[in-house]
């Protein structure tokens, strides 16, 4: 009987065993299972958070996006491994010069919109009175730009996105080419000038704001370094003789051409970059010529010199007409440029203040091309002029394009400086 119990016994264990060990396998399986699954729902995350910061860079920064190591690959790389690399042997403006007409790097239309904005935000006010405008556009690839002076150095005309522009090898230093080439400026000016960022290149460029004995009154540096933020460093001398200094950060992160400006009302000395004030300083001692200067290699175009502005009423009230060179165009064509914004919208608030005030919007062009073509682009230039004023809000029937082309010069044609002058919009009241 005994036998019989322990049987029964050895029995049922064993049944049990084979019980615990079939749900502990069950388990086993459901939890190797699950394990597959959360592996593969990782997998498929790590994929969607690949492509979704892939998109994000693709959005903030068009030319660099994260590669499949989550490293950083840049478009532009990727274009130019596809072509063929100029001779090792070239300088950096002979490559340029070889590639002009393909912009260096894309600009979003979403980056001129944003650009615009900044400009419409911006207080900076241009001068009235043109002294010195150079765009280089009948300069000859690979001389000396014509309009300038070389103190140091080297410099030379190259090309970009199908423009010419100043070339600055290292440790050079150039002044505007003036009747009076060290007395010019005015107790009131402006000074504009577009600037390339490349983040392959670092060291520095400063404009620097001079007295005729040759003593440095102000300086406006940039450190151009590979990184995100430039630093921005100024550098003055007190109305009564004392030599200061502070430095603020510029966001030029993006590869490409930047616009920096400057105004000096009789000691107010401020400085924009993208339409951004980045530096306002309240007592500046008089300077009466300006110059500029680098370390490394920097590029430089749209060079313009003005006389400091008069109040957009006061010359409405005094002449019956507001004559403005602080809207400008790309070369050749109707595509207004961002800097131009701030001007425009000073014409927008002035016609808000003043409910009854309307205005032909007259486009001016020099004498440079056949008047049948400078007419059709003056055409252009005011109708471009009338559409950004109606997208502020102003009426359409309180505008009228006119272009007038080259028939209506108030310089002479014979002269860069007069040339600049003639190049300009006119808000006429009607």
């Amino acid at each position: 009987m005994k036998k019989v119990k322990f049987l029964f016994v050895a029995v049922a264990l064993l049944l049990s065993c084979a019980t615990m060990q079939a749900q502990f396998g069950k388990r086993l399986g459901k939890a190797v299972e699950n394990a597959a699954k959360k592996t593969a729902e990782r997998k498929a995350e790590q994929k969607t958070e690949e492509a979704v910061g892939k998109a994000i860079d693709k959005a903030t920064d068009p030319d660099t996006y994260r590669d499949k190591d989550g490293g950083k690959e840049s478009n532009s790389d990727a274009k130019s491994s596809k072509s063929q690399k100029p001779s090792q042997n070239n300088s950096d403006s002979e490559i340029e010069a070889k590639t002009d007409g393909e912009p260096a790097a894309a600009t979003p239309q979403q980056g001129v919109k944003a650009a615009e904005m900044a400009y419409a935000k911006s207080d900076f006010v241009p001068g009235d009175e043109i002294m010195f405008e150079d765009d280089q556009a009948s300069e000859q690839m690979g001389e000396f730009p014509s309009m300038w002076d070389l103190l140091q150095g080297n410099a030379e005309i190259a090309g970009i996105d199908g423009q010419n522009v100043i070339y600055m090898d290292k440790s050079t230093v150039i002044a505007p080419l003036m009747k009076n080439p060290k007395q010019y400026l005015s107790e009131s000016y402006t000074v504009e000038f577009d600037f390339y960022v490349r983040k392959d290149i670092g060291g520095w460029w400063k404009i620097e704001l001079m007295d005729k004995d040759g003593g440095r009154k102000s300086n406006i540096e940039l450190w151009s370094a590979p990184d995100a933020n430039r630093t921005v460093e100024g550098s003055w001398t007190t109305t009564t003789g004392e030599n200061r200094n502070s430095d603020s950060k510029a966001d030029l992160s993006a590869e490409g051409w930047h616009h920096c400006a400057i105004s000096f009302n009789k000691r107010a000395l401020k400085v924009y970059f993208d339409g951004l004030r980045t530096m306002n300083v309240p007592n500046v001692a008089q300077a009466e010529w300006c110059r500029f200067s680098c370390t490394g290699k920097h590029y430089l175009r749209n060079v313009r010199i003005a006389k400091g502005a008069v109040p957009l009423y006061d010359r409405m009230m005094t002449d019956g007409k507001i004559v403005t060179y602080g809207i400008t165009f790309d070369v050749g064509k109707s595509t207004i440029k961002p800097e131009s914004m701030g001007e425009i919208n000073r014409i927008a608030k002035l016609m808000t203040d003043n409910p009854d005030l309307k205005f032909s919007v007259e486009g001016h062009t020099d004498s440079t091309g056949s008047e049948a073509a400078n007419r059709k682009l003056s055409d252009e230039r005011s109708a471009a002029v009338v559409t950004k004023l109606i997208e502020t809000g102003i009426s359409k029937d309180r505008l009228q394009p006119a272009g007038k082309g080259q028939t209506s010069p108030v310089a002479d044609n014979a002269t860069d400086e007069g040339r600049a002058k003639n190049r300009r919009v006119e808000f006429v009241k009607i």
